[in-house]
């Protein structure tokens, strides 16, 4: 390494401030940088020694410096602010899926939209596919890119679990109102080898609804069925992945802005990043339970009512008139 050249040799946070170590007539000294000097990425002398004069740090003088380096840490190599969940077993599921023997519950509704066949716009056939990852035959109204994770932070959408405000780190940020889930519709990042997809959180499962130490903690799932399945993935997000049974894959969370370009952005009313996008929570089946065909108002149960008596210590009830 020769004198009289500026290098980084480190990053210190995640908001890229830079180590510089300054060589100087074999004198070491060392000056960080924040993230708005580190981004002038000067290559010359020059912008090298503006970079130190922003900073508010004497310029060094009687050296012909020919080469500043900024070796800025990327994001992918930092910590994510949600951690990946490593080899976990996953099965694939679609909207319409009939119950079977590995299959208890049908797909025709899911845990937070009764109807969610009809939102979804039709039957997501696994076997019949057309461009796009999308199912054939029609244009899906919701984003054909979800997944299913074993818990439910409501009870038939009137009602919010006490834990959630507990364990789901967004719970504050995204909470609206009593029985309106704060996860549905949440992305996540799958892995598998080398690829990575994104999907929406749209359904609870594998067999489960409560495992809340495994979604939002870093406990194993704590089902056994399907050989100990914690998460089932959409036909769109499988094809994408190249994902075929017996194979595990790693996940975690991810905020809207970490989702980058992909066919997971194309469809939906659901999905932010969709030109179908509504922000009407009915469109989204969000704590929306049909009492009668064609209407959206919430039907109050006889066994909501029981359990509003009974006072369970874990769930907050309201009724909705």
């Amino acid at each position: 390494m020769k004198s009289n050249y500026y290098e980084m040799l480190s990053s210190l946070t995640r908001s890229a401030t830079c180590l510089l170590i300054i060589l100087s007539g074999g004198t070491l000294r060392a000056q960080t940088l924040t993230s708005a000097s580190a981004s002038i990425s000067a290559q010359s002398a020059t912008l090298g020694a503006a970079a130190f004069a922003a900073q508010g740090f004497p310029s060094p003088t009687g050296t012909a410096l020919s080469q500043v380096y900024f070796l800025a840490q990327s994001s992918a190599d930092q910590a994510p602010k949600y951690p990946w969940k490593k080899n976990i077993v996953a099965t694939v599921f679609w909207v319409g899926e009939e119950a079977t023997l590995n299959n208890l519950t049908p797909n025709t509704g899911s845990s937070w939209d009764q109807n969610w066949m009809s939102s979804f716009g039709g039957y997501d056939d696994p076997e019949r596919r057309a461009p796009g990852y999308r199912p054939a035959g029609f244009v899906p109204k919701q984003n054909p890119f979800y997944v299913a994770l074993p818990y439910n932070d409501c009870y038939d959408n009137r009602a919010t679990k006490a834990e959630a405000a507990r364990v789901i780190p967004w719970f504050k940020s995204s909470f609206k109102q009593v029985g309106k889930s704060v996860c549905q519709n949440r992305w996540i990042a799958i892995r598998l080898g080398d690829k990575i997809c994104y999907a929406q959180w749209s359904d609870c499962g594998p067999y489960e609804t409560t495992d809340a130490k495994y979604v939002f903690g870093d406990a194993p799932p704590t089902t056994k069925g399907n050989g100990g399945a914690g998460l089932d993935i959409a036909p769109s997000v499988r094809d994408y992945l190249g994902f075929s049974p017996g194979k595990k894959c790693d996940w975690r969370f991810v905020d809207d802005a970490e989702v980058p370009e992909g066919p997971w952005r194309n469809y939906g009313t659901n999905n932010p990043f969709s030109s179908d996008w509504q922000k009407s929570p009915a469109s989204i089946g969000n704590s929306v339970v049909a009492s009668k065909a064609g209407s959206s108002k919430p039907a109050r149960s006889s066994s909501e009512v029981v359990r509003s008596k009974a006072g369970l210590p874990k769930l907050l009830m309201v009724s909705k008139k």
